[in-house]
C-alpha cells in the first residue's frame, strides 16, 4: 500500500508557499492511486465512468473527463438530491493526474457550494495560490476521508 507519510519534502516549507502546494499534489497523487486501481490504465480507455457505493457513506461518481499521453483528467463528486429535475454534484472536483510527475492537481471546483463550511473555505482563500491550496487541501483530505469509508473503483 501506498502510504503518503513516506513522503519526504526536499526541503522545509510552510502551508500556503508553493513548495509545499507540490507536496499535496505529491501526496493526492498517492491517495488517488489507491482510490483508482490501475490508475495508468485508465489512460487506455476511451470513456469511463464508476460508482463506488459504500454502506457508509454516499456513493462516489467518477467520471474520465480526458486522456493525454502523460495526463489523465478526471471528475470526482457527489450527487445530492436536491430539486427534483437534477441532482447537485458537490463537491465537483476536475482533477488532473500528471503520471510523469506522479502528481495530482484539481484544475477546476464548484465554486458555490451548499455546504457551509466549504462556502467559508472559498471566502478566505480567494486570490490564485490560495485558490490552489484551498482546492487541493480540500481533495487530499476529502481522499483520506473517502479512503476511510472504504471507496475504491476497481
Amino acid at each position: 500500500m501506498l502510504v503518503d507519510s513516506l513522503i519526504v519534502p526536499e526541503c522545509v516549507y510552510r502551508p500556503g508557499s508553493f513548495t509545499g502546494l507540490m507536496t499535496i499534489y505529491e501526496s493526492s497523487f498517492l491517495k488517488l492511486h489507491q482510490l483508482v486501481g490501475g490508475l495508468e490504465k485508465i489512460t487506455q480507455a476511451r470513456s469511463l465512468s464508476r460508482i463506488s457505493q459504500t454502506s457508509r457513506d454516499c456513493d462516489l461518481f467518477l467520471d474520465l473527463v480526458s486522456c493525454e499521453r502523460y495526463t489523465t483528467t478526471l471528475k470526482l463528486t457527489y450527487l445530492f438530491e436536491q430539486d427534483v429535475n437534477e441532482p447537485v454534484a458537490d463537491p465537483d472536483l476536475t482533477v488532473r493526474v500528471y503520471h510523469d510527475a506522479r502528481l495530482a492537481e484539481v484544475t477546476a471546483s464548484r465554486e458555490a457550494h451548499r455546504h457551509v463550511k466549504l462556502r467559508e473555505l472559498a471566502l478566505a482563500h480567494s486570490l490564485e495560490l490560495g485558490r490552489r491550496w484551498r482546492n487541493n487541501i480540500m481533495l487530499n483530505k476529502w481522499l483520506d476521508y473517502l479512503l476511510d469509508m472504504g471507496h475504491a473503483f476497481r
